[in-house]
């Protein structure tokens, strides 16, 4: 029999970790990005830009594709260009459709902002122009012919993302006084949970339309910072900092009870791991 493949469109940080996740599971793994020198060892680059039809026209057929790009600019025009046209200039340039399509997204597509439970029922009513491109992303998937999961992760935190990181150790928190619920999981989660989902695909295991990628313990932002500031031994002087998302709190549950356990399942050994990292 062929070896079953795997096709990473936008193989960048989460991709690349996904890939030699996916090559330990004697996968054959392919990797599309526009500049392929970085990629590691073992895993096909294909130098191609997904917004330009004319350098998708040789891509391999492979039995899962999985879509994880992220937007180069964070503005309207750039969204789109990422998630919708670059997805529809994909599924367009495949030579033959795969067994299964994974679409990475967000928890931007959920508006709730009561400190509430969401999970994969609740209503997408977004606001912002990030949260209803993602669901327009999401129905392109979904409508593509092709069997999809959409997997929607909260925060991704890790190495290179150490913005809360960054923000205690000059002091700085969100206000005690308003609680702000925010979500999240560690880079190195994202890819087991996409690794967890191909193979589950691979072996025939049914999946759900929809996936909400976040770790065990929903947490206020401000118990976070000041966990964070405690680890780095100073002190919080500085209470003004926000953010512009709502606050709720989002269930894992269903990825739960496909049976993937956690790496990292708060923020606690998460963000253990990355200071020990930095030190």
């Amino acid at each position: 029999m062929p070896k079953q493949s795997v096709l990473i469109a936008g193989c960048g940080d989460v991709g690349c970790q996904l890939g030699l996740n996916l090559l330990d599971q004697g996968l054959e793994v392919y990797g599309l990005r526009r500049n392929i020198d970085q990629l590691p060892d073992g895993i096909q680059g294909i130098a191609a830009d997904l917004g330009n039809p004319e350098t998708l026209r040789d891509l391999p057929a492979t039995t899962i594709v999985v879509y994880a790009v992220a937007a180069s600019s964070h503005d309207e025009e750039g969204y789109r260009r990422a998630y919708c046209e670059g997805l529809k200039n994909l599924l367009a340039g495949l030579p033959e459709s795969p067994q299964h399509l994974f679409f990475t997204s967000s928890t931007s597509v959920y508006h709730q902002n009561d400190n509430g439970w969401v999970d994969e029922t609740s209503p997408t009513q977004p606001a912002n122009f990030s949260g209803q491109i993602m669901l327009e992303a999401e129905h392109i998937a979904l409508h593509s012919k092709i069997p999809a999961t959409i997997v929607r992760f909260s925060g991704i935190y890790g190495p290179g993302r150490n913005h809360l990181i960054n923000q205690a150790r000059n002091g700085r928190s969100a206000p005690a006084e308003l609680v702000l619920f925010s979500n999240r999981i560690h880079r190195d989660d994202c890819a087991d949970v996409l690794a967890h989902l191909v193979s589950r695909s691979l072996n025939g295991n049914p999946l759900a339309r929809v996936y909400l990628a976040t770790d065990d313990e929903p947490a206020p932002l401000h118990e976070v910072s000041e966990w964070l500031a405690q680890k780095l031994g100073v002190d919080i002087t500085d209470r003004s900092a926000g953010r512009r998302t709502g606050s709720k709190r989002c269930s894992n549950r269903l990825l739960r009870a496909t049976g993937y356990n956690f790496r990292y399942p708060t923020y606690r050994e998460g963000y253990l791991s990355v200071l020990h990292t930095d030190n």
